[in-house]
């Protein structure tokens, strides 16, 4: 199989219902503190893995975690696994500080997301 790799699964986006009772939970089970904590995002750097916490689910309304896999070209890999048969869910989008992500869904409609770092 050719294309473009993927740098692994590095960023993993839960919702949650209560962010302040989850926050200390998940503080306790990566043995730090969260390095961004806002009302809409709180997010921990644990052993190079980046978890994050979305109240609610976010605006997409996550209803289960999402992983996310890092890659060097967003756009290359969308259009890849779309030939190969998933299905665009949230198309490229900048969430801010040249962060670009999307997600596509797979054939049993399990959420994979996409990320890449300008």
């Amino acid at each position: 199989m050719s294309g473009t790799s993927t740098e692994g699964v590095r960023t993993v986006l839960h919702p949650v219902s209560d962010l302040a009772a989850a926050t200390p939970v998940y503080a306790a089970l990566l043995g730090t503190a969260p390095q961004s904590d806002t009302p809409y995002y709180v997010g921990f750097e644990a052993a190079g893995q980046q978890i994050g916490l979305v109240p609610g689910g976010g605006p997409r309304a996550m209803t289960s975690p999402v992983a996310y896999w890092h890659v060097a070209d967003i756009e290359a890999k969308l259009a890849e696994v779309t030939a190969a048969g998933a299905t665009v869910h949230e198309p490229v989008h900048d969430v801010g500080g040249g962060r670009l992500v999307a997600t596509v869904t797979d054939p049993d409609g399990n959420v994979l997301g996409l990320l890449q770092d300008r």
